[in-house]
């Protein structure tokens, strides 16, 4: 068998490279609570996310007055990089930085692009959460684990964005979410769900609420946490349906966690398969359909032929 895969997917053993996870999960919340406080709420807290670019995680564009700016993650020169719709570029180095330095750092820089910003200095879903102008516990940056790990991301985005393609149905970008410090892509029902009872960590639960309003099948890869110590990927249907938790999906080491109450795929699996991409395609398939069959939606209507480049989809 060719290494090929494997180079492509590289090890990413949690404890490898913990401090510098926590570290970046908290520099990502900074970032995505100054999007998240200018941009206009939109439904299940989309406007909230990061996205996978050719060098890192970026916001997109953020409206702030007639103008708009960018902050963007680079982890190959592995800077932060601010830029404005009217040609103003600002950057700094990543390594060596504390979450007060950074959160010092990235505000003085706005204000210098006359960016004015205040945001919730208390991290989300984090049970011990020290604000971010106090947290100088965490200030570890390992280069060559920030590169690893946004190779995984680059991997993981390009097969959910083709799995997304199989639906016609509501459906949401693939998009990062700081506060889980997870990769996500989710389908919906069309129906409504019942409301969601909240509970989690330093979130608001109207938040939650809000995010959990519709019936969905959601999926996603995150480095891994309390009982799931290990880089991995899941999929989980809300509200979850009787018999759900019993169905047998694939690949073989895909299993469901009572713990988490929702499937599990180790990111190994996916790493030491002849074919990464088309593993994680069965996880990421015959987990949804275990969700779609049990809470019976309309899967004639919702689904299609997934895409392929250049070839216009027949109706």
């Amino acid at each position: 068998m060719s290494d090929a895969p494997h180079a492509a997917w590289p090890e990413l053993a949690l404890a490898g490279w913990r401090d510098t996870y926590a570290t970046l999960h908290l520099w990502t919340q900074i970032v995505g609570k100054i999007r998240l406080t200018l941009s206009p709420w939109l439904n299940h807290s989309w406007h909230v996310t990061l996205y996978v670019t050719p060098r890192g995680l970026t916001t997109s564009p953020v409206p702030h007055g007639t103008r708009s700016f960018e902050i963007a993650f680079d982890f190959i020169d592995h800077a932060l990089r601010i830029s404005t719709s009217d040609g103003e570029t600002r950057q700094f180095a990543l390594p060596g930085l504390s979450v007060a330095t950074f959160y010092t750092r990235i505000r003085a820089v706005l204000a210098e692009l006359g960016i004015t910003v205040t945001i919730d200095e208390r991290p989300n879903e984090l049970p011990e959460a020290i604000e971010f102008s106090q947290d100088y516990a965490h200030a570890a940056y390992d280069p060559e684990a920030a590169r690893r790990f946004f190779q995984v991301l680059v991997n993981v985005d390009r097969v959910f964005k083709q799995f997304r393609t199989g639906f016609l149905g509501k459906a949401s970008p693939v998009h990062f979410f700081w506060g889980s410090f997870d990769l996500a892509v989710t389908r919906f029902s069309g129906r409504t769900a019942p409301r969601h009872q909240g509970g989690i960590p330093n979130l608001p639960d109207p938040v939650t609420c809000e995010a959990y309003s519709h019936e969905e099948s959601s999926a996603g890869f995150w480095p891994g946490s309390g009982a799931i110590d290990y880089p991995a990927f899941y999929s989980y249907a809300y509200p979850a349906p009787p018999g759900f938790r019993a169905i047998k999906v694939r690949p073989e080491a895909a299993f469901f966690s009572e713990a988490l109450g929702e499937f599990i795929l180790p990111y190994d699996a996916v790493r030491a398969a002849p074919d990464p991409d088309q593993t994680l395609l069965a996880f990421l398939q015959s987990t949804y359909e275990a969700a779609a069959d049990t809470a019976k939606w309309d899967r004639a209507a919702l689904e299609c032929t997934p895409g392929k480049p250049g070839v216009v989809r027949a109706v």
